[in-house]
């Protein structure tokens, strides 16, 4: 089920009727269940690997915690990270290795391969996984006694396929100390699912199709100011795709009464690519820097070692991304552009920001690397030909652009949610206006993170 669906809504408003019917001793099950049946929806032959992963890591837990031995208990904490990371590494990562020994060995790319589905945001719940598994070997999380609480935080449907990913003592004060959310929450909720479903479909999901236009026939489009409609166009529709799913996932999240992080902050308004990643996927972001970055150092050693660990970040960032050269290619530019910031040891302005950002989505979307570099190359030289931009988009953007503003200023969506009920009523029903106008309603397009 996508979030973008008329069945999604249904169940969600079944569970969420059920879940406020039932006594309270009922509701963990309730979601639980509800969780997997989302889960299945997809491929019901992955649940007995979700569930294989959760018992995994919840036995590990309570064993890293009993542990008194700092040795055993680091043992205990690389064969259960090595057992998730080896799940991830076949199904994410075996063919795309297959590939490189089949073309070193002089074979044809699919020699080696196997028929593999990747299982639906085993990435995210991986890497949920990993650093509740850390935490606990840090002494900065307990081990959870109860097996559903575990399964639940693991499988919770809102996040479970694309994030934000939730850390655990975030989601287990929630869960331990839960109440009955208020009515400003359930208003800044129920607006958020809306807010996010308007950015997917009526702002998304148009730039989808101009950006596959440009990227499914670059041949048909020569010319730098095609080049540059297509990729700003990637641009558009990567930001409002992902930025919408967790805006929707933290507002159904709040009417259930869990509070997720903040995972976007209006990151093409950043200054400076450190900036950016403070306000682009921040769940990841943080996520990188605490289990990643920290641990390999971070900048306690020196300058050059500092590059390197960015540089380290940010490859393996990328190769998060997706089993593919061209992801590690996007992570190693946006290493490389960490770097230069700190050496230079002042931020970039925001227009060369969002240049730099955007000329790395090339890498992002485009089918291959030699096809990166190609249209790279078009965007800088070559023959000028036509934008391949509507007037409307040009014009939608341009307001976009100026609300952007007026968030990072005056916060207007937090006014709105706490606004009288005849001013949040027309904000819903402007939302709701655009999606009926200019959504693209005659078809589900998958959310673009749905792949990793």
């Amino acid at each position: 089920m996508l979030f973008n669906t008329p069945q999604f809504f249904l169940f969600l408003l079944v569970t969420l009727a059920l879940f406020y019917a039932l006594p309270k001793a009922a509701r963990k099950p309730l979601l639980l269940l509800a969780s997997y049946f989302f889960y299945m929806s997809w491929n019901w032959r992955f649940a007995p690997l979700l569930l294989t992963l959760t018992a995994i890591d919840y036995t590990a837990a309570r064993w890293i915690e009993a542990a008194d031995a700092i040795a055993r208990r680091k043992t205990l904490l690389v064969v259960s990270l090595a057992a998730n990371l080896a799940f991830l590494a076949f199904f994410k990562y075996f063919n795309f290795l297959a590939a490189n020994f089949a073309a070193l060995v002089g074979r044809p790319e699919n020699a080696f391969g196997l028929q593999i589905v990747l299982p639906l945001g085993i990435s995210f719940h991986t890497f949920q996984s990993i650093s509740y598994l850390i935490d606990v070997y840090r002494r900065r999380q307990a081990a959870i006694r109860n097996v559903v609480d575990y399964a639940l935080f693991i499988s919770f449907f809102p996040q479970l396929v694309a994030g934000p990913i939730v850390r655990a003592h975030e989601f287990f004060a929630d869960l331990y100390a839960w109440h009955a959310p208020t009515g400003e929450e359930l208003n800044r909720g129920a607006l958020l699912v809306i807010f996010g479903l308007a950015k997917k479909m009526a702002i998304a999901d148009p730039f989808s199709l101009l950006a596959d236009r440009y990227f499914g026939n670059l041949a048909a489009h020569p010319g730098a100011l095609p080049a540059w409609s297509g990729v700003l166009a990637f641009a558009v529709q990567i930001y409002f795709d992902f930025s919408g799913y967790t805006d929707m996932a933290i507002g159904m999240a709040l009417l259930f009464g869990f509070h997720f992080p903040v995972n976007f902050r209006r990151p093409y308004l950043a200054a400076g690519i450190a900036d950016f990643w403070r306000r682009w996927h921040i769940s990841l972001s943080l996520w990188l820097r605490d289990y990643l970055y920290i641990p390999l150092g971070g900048n306690r050693k020196g300058r050059l070692r500092t590059y390197a660990n960015l540089m380290i970040t940010m490859l393996l960032g990328g190769l998060w991304h997706g089993a593919n050269w061209k992801f590690m290619v996007w992570g190693g530019y946006h290493g490389t552009l960490l770097a230069a910031e700190r050496a230079v040891g002042r931020a970039i302005p925001r227009v060369i920001t969002f240049v730099l950002v955007s000329i790395g989505w090339v890498f992002f979307r485009a089918a291959t690397l030699r096809e990166s570099i190609s249209i790279i190359a078009r965007m800088f030289h070559g023959p000028r030909g036509t934008v391949l931009w509507p007037r409307w988009q040009i014009d939608l953007i341009l307001i976009l652009l100026v609300l952007a503003m007026l968030e990072e200023k005056w916060q207007w969506f937090e006014r709105i949610v706490r606004a009288p009920a005849w001013a949040y009523g027309a904000a819903m029903a402007v939302l709701l206006l655009g999606l009926e106008l200019i959504g693209l309603t005659d078809v589900a397009v998958p959310f673009i993170y749905f792949q990793f």
